[in-house]
């Protein structure tokens, strides 16, 4: 009976460490270097759809991406997810990605 009852727990345990497995791999991933270089322009046209500026926001968009490596999730804001993304200034001192 001890036997079964460790071959069942020990069946448990694997079994939720394929189902974490699993959902790992399904998890939208955020930060440097979560995107692809190749990504960069749909997740850019993701990011700046809602915008009047649409053309600048692309642009800058997609300059930021190549060099981060990420585009924050959302229309605006989020930029937390990526300090990169987040710290790249202008001259002036304002924010450079969209």
């Amino acid at each position: 009976m001890a036997k079964l009852a460790a071959l069942l727990l020990l069946a448990l345990f694997a079994l939720s460490l394929v189902a974490t497995t699993a959902m790992a791999k399904d998890s939208v991933r955020y930060g440097s270097g979560s995107v692809k270089s190749y990504q960069c322009p749909s997740k850019c046209t993701r990011r700046c759809s809602k915008t009047q500026y649409h053309k600048p926001c692309m642009f800058f968009c997609q300059k930021c991406c190549r060099k981060c490596l990420c585009v924050p999730p959302g229309f605006y804001g989020n930029k937390q997810v990526c300090a990169c993304y987040n710290n790249w200034k202008t001259k002036e001192g304002g924010p450079k990605c969209p």
